[in-house]
């Protein structure tokens, strides 16, 4: 099975400091939705694994995020895409959960789900803490320069093994041809 891990905010649309907390606020990113259809035409699972902690906060409910997700499935649909499963942690930060990203928890459950290994599979974030969740469970940390990319990339610390790219269309480019 061919499998890829998006980040949501900052990777398939644009993010904000104040959260997206309404399916008006989710805004795709230039090339992102045409790039989940070339994924999808290209037979990869796509999984989005999302940190959500505007849940966890009550900035929003539950059913606000189905219908941002809702919207984002609906996007990708129209431009001949397909989201597999949208993976999320609706804990704040303070609840020191496994699921909240830089911890694994929400990628090995993905793994699990689709049963099978992590190894490799490009997992594709703007925030240091997508790539320490990759390099946790053996995935392929993949950095995008939109969102919070390019300060992540200022800041520095990357695993060694992290690829750069413009964005999600440049990184998808760089493993199908």
């Amino acid at each position: 099975m061919k499998l890829v891990i998006l980040d949501r905010d900052g990777v398939i649309n644009y993010d904000s400091p104040s959260y997206i907390k309404s399916p008006d606020e989710w805004k795709p990113i230039p090339r992102s939705l045409d790039t989940i259809a070339r994924l999808t035409q290209a037979d990869y699972r796509v999984v989005v694994a999302t940190n959500q902690s505007g849940v966890g906060r009550g900035l929003f409910e539950m059913a606000t995020l189905n219908a941002i997700h809702d919207k984002m499935h609906r996007a990708v649909a129209q431009a001949g895409g397909r989201i597999d499963a949208v993976f999320y942690c609706p804990h704040a930060m303070e609840a020191n959960c496994s699921c909240r990203k830089p911890k694994p928890g929400l990628l090995e459950d993905i793994g699990r789900r689709f049963n099978t290994s992590l190894k490799d599979v490009p997992c594709i974030g703007d925030a240091l803490r997508d790539l320490q969740a990759a390099v946790a469970v053996g995935a392929l940390p993949i950095l995008v320069l939109t969102g919070k990319g390019a300060q992540t990339q200022r800041d520095g610390g990357l695993p060694p093994s992290t690829r750069v790219y413009a964005d999600l269309a440049d990184a998808v480019r760089s493993f199908i041809k």
